[in-house]
Parts: structure tokens; C-alpha cells; sequence
């Protein structure tokens, strides 16, 4: 949930210059450390699927808005409106950086001391953080299961829901919800039928991240319609809470286009 204003848990996790700056989850590609095999999570995301599952993670933050106490705290410091690609690729930088270090690393374990401070306010409670967390790890499979070249296995699966619950666990938060990674899922689900809710917060946050940061998301001929794009990746819950209209059905079936042939791209060039 950082909004990035002490910028700790969003710092790169290479040597400067190193790697592309547009694209956090570069970031665990040239560490100076040795790092031990992939989990299937993080091969999914940081090799196999890393644009969708970037996509992914955008839209789990964006989930965040929907709810009025986390967008109060994400707006209230102005960085979101002003630079929400910053602010979000400090927090897919982070992310990424624990994917792909694991959490028992030394960059691991400085990472989550990061967030510890970042998110160690009292407008923060366990409960609004878990469900941040959840968002991060459930939203970037979502993604993947809906417009990748295949869906995630449930080897995948299992990997990220050990993930989640080992940063649960990292973080101080309360156990996660058992039945694996459909059970935080449904935990989701609940939480957002009761704590969804409009708010003018939410709604700034999302102006400002449908103009500028899922622009930055969308394949490159998209991006001038980056607004009634992002509306188009949203679901009815969620456009609700941020008072989006839904897209309209050309525009609708242009983003599933691009999205189906990209995957089809992947196919072609023998992606895993």
C-alpha cells in the first residue's frame, strides 16, 4: 500500500543503470548477489508471463482505491495524483524484488523492513494491509488465468500462495485464510461486498492513474486511449466504487483484442 512518500521499500534492487528503469520487475535480473532457483511463482511472473503479470499488479493497486480508508492514506500525501507511475513502480519494484530475491534473502529481508516502516502508521490496520497484500499476489494471476497465453498451474498457484502467506507472516499480519490461494480469494471477495465504497479519494486516485500509469501498461498503439482502456479492464464492483462507466463495447472488444494477440505473440515466439 506504500504511496511511496519515504521511498524505502521502492528502492531498486540493482546497481544503478543496470537494468531498464520502466520496468520494475527488471529489477531482480542483474543483482550482485547469487540468488537460489526460481519459485514456480516467480518464474511465472518475473520470466515467463512478466508484461501481464506487470498489468496484473497495476490493477491490484488500483483495487486498492476502492476502498475509502486506503485510498484516504494513498491520497492524502498528493504523490499519487502527481506521479502515480513513480508511486506504483516503487511498490512493483518492492514487490518483484521479494518475488524474485525470496523473502529469507538479505534483499528479501530488507525489503519487508522497509514496508514494516513505510506502513507503520495507525491508519494502516492489519486487516486494510492483509488485503493489500492479497491484492498484489491474487490480482497478477487473475490477469495471467484471463488474457496470458495459458493459465497459471496449480503448481504456480500453490507457489503464491506460500509467497503470500510467508509475507503475511514477514509483515506481523494475521493468518491468511486456509484453502490455499482460492480461499484468500474468497476472503477478497468478502471484504470487498462489505467494504467497497465510493469516495471522492478514490475516484482522484483513479483519474490520475487511468491518464498516466496504465498508459504506461497498455500495449504502445493503446495507450492515447488509456482512460476508456483501463475502464475496460475493470470489473462492475470496482468501476461502482470508482464511478467509471463502463467501456463502450468497441472499445471493450479492442483491449481484448490486443490483449489475445499479444498472448498469441508469446505462443509464436515458444513462451513456456
Amino acid at each position: 500500500m506504500s504511496d511511496g512518500s519515504r521511498g524505502d521499500a521502492g528502492t531498486p534492487v540493482t546497481r544503478p543503470g543496470t537494468h531498464d528503469t520502466s520496468d520494475p520487475s527488471a529489477a531482480h535480473r542483474t543483482s550482485d548477489a547469487p540468488r537460489p532457483p526460481y519459485s514456480p511463482f516467480a518464474r511465472l511472473v518475473l520470466e515467463t508471463m512478466p508484461e501481464e503479470s506487470r498489468v496484473g499488479l497495476t490493477l491490484g493497486f488500483v483495487r486498492t482505491y476502492g476502498i475509502p480508508e486506503i485510498a484516504r492514506v494513498l491520497h492524502g500525501t498528493g504523490r499519487m495524483l502527481d506521479e502515480p507511475r513513480g508511486r506504483a513502480k516503487a511498490t512493483g519494484v518492492a514487490m518483484f524484488g521479494l518475488i524474485g530475491h525470496g523473502l529469507d534473502s538479505a534483499e528479501g529481508r530488507r525489503i519487508v523492513t522497509a514496508l514494516h516502516r513505510v506502513h507503520d502508521r495507525p491508519d494502516i490496520t492489519p486487516e486494510l494491509m492483509a488485503y493489500v497484500l492479497a491484492c498484489f499476489t491474487v490480482c497478477p494471476l487473475r490477469f495471467v488465468d484471463a488474457h496470458g497465453h495459458r493459465a497459471a498451474t496449480g503448481a504456480e498457484r500453490d507457489s503464491a500462495d506460500a509467497f503470500h502467506r510467508g509475507l503475511s507472516d514477514a509483515l506481523g499480519l494475521p493468518e491468511p485464510p486456509g484453502g490455499g490461494l482460492a480461499g484468500v480469494e474468497g476472503w477478497m471477495r468478502d471484504f470487498e461486498s462489505r467494504r467497497f465504497a465510493p469516495s471522492d479519494a478514490g475516484r482522484a486516485l483513479w483519474q490520475a492513474t487511468s491518464d498516466g500509469l496504465l498508459a504506461a501498461r497498455l500495449p504502445r498503439p493503446l495507450a492515447p486511449l488509456a482512460p476508456a482502456m483501463a475502464a475496460a479492464l475493470l470489473d462492475p464492483p470496482l468501476r461502482t466504487a470508482l464511478g467509471v462507466r463502463r467501456a463502450p463495447a468497441p472499445v471493450r472488444a479492442l483491449v481484448t483484442y490486443a490483449l489475445r494477440r499479444r498472448a498469441r505473440a508469446r505462443v509464436r515466439r515458444g513462451g513456456p
